[in-house]
């Protein structure tokens, strides 16, 4: 399923302040060892909102699960029955509504760990990555064709690069 991109710039109502405000909840539901604790995920993710909306009131949950859950999410919304990384759930948006709900993020622990060990970067930095990438996707960025997937990677880039983490991208021999 295609969704529309989202130009959240254009959604901001004349009565809002350009000053930006999040409510982010984290549910961990799994808790894994080397699993960063929810201030550092609600820290990527308010940076990531600070950068991508201009003004709006956001709403974001973020849900931190094992590989039974995200097989029975990815089986269901994506038509594939095992557990992969990270599944992003846009809202839909009520522009008359002051403040809108982004959507929900959907983390598989178990799956993020393991990737950051068998691609060989540091846990926290993949982690990192789970949260940026998701919430681009929430954010209207793709990566359905080549320029859509540059752009975005592009960006995943310059907010990793802010908290102090390597481009995801690059393969280190």
């Amino acid at each position: 399923m295609k969704r529309m991109s989202r130009n959240i710039d254009n959604l901001i109502p004349e009565h809002l302040s350009t000053k930006a405000e999040f409510t982010i909840e984290i549910q961990q539901v799994c808790r894994i060892s080397q699993q960063p604790d929810a201030d550092t995920i609600l820290k990527w993710a308010t940076t990531v909102l600070e950068i991508e909306s201009t003004g709006l009131q956001l709403e974001l949950c973020i849900r931190i699960v094992d590989t039974d859950e995200m097989r029975e999410l990815n089986g269901k919304y994506r038509n594939k029955p095992t557990p992969t990384n990270v599944l992003s759930f846009p809202a839909e948006w009520i522009s008359e509504l002051p403040v809108q709900r982004l959507g929900d993020l959907v983390i598989c622990a178990p799956v993020v760990n393991q990737q950051a060990v068998d691609q060989g970067k540091p846990i926290e930095a993949h982690w990192a990555h789970m949260v940026v990438h998701g919430i681009l996707h929430l954010c209207g960025y793709d990566h359905n064709n080549d320029v859509d997937a540059q752009l975005m990677e592009q960006r995943e880039k310059t907010i990793l690069e802010k908290f102090g983490f390597d481009n995801p991208y690059e393969v280190k021999l």
